[in-house]
């Protein structure tokens, strides 16, 4: 196995005398048996930095090493890569076994036999073992979901790259597919880098997240760095569902003033603001709790717009009082009963809050965790 490192990769495609910046200037490490997942919205472009490690795009600038050999001229065919991809991409007029066995055929020297005794080994371990006789028309979504990865797999590479692999199954398949990709994954311990805008594999999948938005690298962390201490309002905003509140506040002295409500702050919080006077409020849905009656300093009177029982929890839209045009959401426990039209107050607990310039979205204040160590929003 061996480290992927992207050092200050750029893409730019030409579209007639108009440059188009896919990748900008991107640069991380995947350590030697790390499961990185890249993650970002349509367009971001997570899919062109995959495509070029795997050396289907060229390489404008930077430098891609594999170990410790920079591999920016090297054929796809020849940088001990596999990847699987969205489409699946298996020959429909081949068995699952010569799917599976096509690839080696065509680039080593091993033998019939012992091409063969890989590919039933794999196929095990894939649980697909039978069925090696069957085509790709003949298997479930899941089932070719499994030649494909087993066909990486066979190869033994020294990297994995995945473009959302699980796209095309339905829901209750790809919850299943997640946990057996982490299994196999761990078990292989292959160098994994893996592409998706789903940000449920993001968080449940990776041991790190690397965030992609319009080309420019965000943050690179662990899930739960990348969910409680963003870098940005972009990471804040997009890891996350039902995604954070925010609202633009004024700081004025010790409190921060907006056309919804004024919120008092401590000391402590004062100071990690520095100078800056423009924010950006925000507060998780469920950091924010709903009681009957506004009786402390951070409750605020609201009113239930509508409510969507999601059985373990429900997710609740309000407006502050007096401005029914304005929105919060809360997510409660389950067996809280709340109604439309109801009137409460809204909790903010203040170590909860994280706050933003609201000029360059940088964050200048995350949450307090219960632990004493602090996470680093770290780039």
């Amino acid at each position: 196995m061996a480290e992927l490192e992207l050092d200050s990769i750029t893409k730019v495609f030409h579209d007639g005398d108009e440059e188009i910046v896919a990748v900008d200037d991107v640069s991380l490490t995947i350590e030697d048996g790390e499961f990185l997942v890249v993650v970002g919205p349509s367009g971001c472009g997570k899919s062109t930095t995959l495509r070029m490690v795997a050396g289907l795009e060229s390489i404008t600038s930077g430098a891609i090493r594999l170990g410790d050999d920079v591999i920016n001229d090297v054929k796809s065919q020849d940088r001990d890569i596999a990847m699987v991809f969205q489409s699946y991409a298996l020959y429909p007029h081949m068995t699952v076994q010569e799917n599976m066995s096509f690839g080696l055929e065509e680039s080593t020297g091993l033998s019939d036999d012992e091409i063969g005794a890989r590919v039933e080994e794999t196929a095990s371990t894939m649980g697909i073992g039978d069925l090696l006789e069957r085509r790709p028309d003949e298997l479930s979504g899941g089932q070719q979901q499994r030649v494909a990865l087993g066909r990486s797999i066979v190869r033994d590479p020294e990297v994995f790259l995945m473009d959302e692999p699980l796209s095309n199954l339905d829901a209750k398949l790809r919850a299943q597919m997640r946990t057996e990709l982490q299994r196999l994954q761990e078990e292989l311990d292959v160098t994994t880098m893996y592409v998706t805008h789903d940000q449920t594999e993001a968080m449940t999948m990776g041991d790190r997240i690397a965030i992609l938005n319009e080309g420019e690298l965000q943050q690179i962390s662990s899930p739960l760095e990348c969910y409680h201490a963003p870098a940005n309002r972009f990471v804040a905003d997009f890891i996350g569902e039902p995604g954070m509140n925010f609202f633009d506040v004024d700081r004025e002295g010790d409190e921060l003033v907006s056309e919804l409500f004024t919120y008092p702050l401590s000391d402590w919080m004062v100071d990690d603001l520095g100078d800056t006077s423009e924010l950006v409020f925000g507060i998780r849905p469920e950091d924010v709790s709903l009681v009957d009656v506004a009786s402390a300093e951070h409750d605020f009177e609201a009113v239930v717009e509508v409510v969507e029982p999601m059985g373990d929890e429900n997710t609740v839209h309000l407006h502050f009082a007096g401005h029914p045009d304005s929105s919060i959401v809360a997510s409660v426990g389950g067996l809280q009963n709340v109604s439309q039209g109801e009137e409460l107050a809204a909790h903010i607990p203040e170590e909860a809050i994280h706050l933003f310039d609201r000029q360059t979205g940088k964050v200048l204040h995350n949450r307090r965790l219960d632990s004493e160590e602090a996470v680093d929003a770290t780039l």
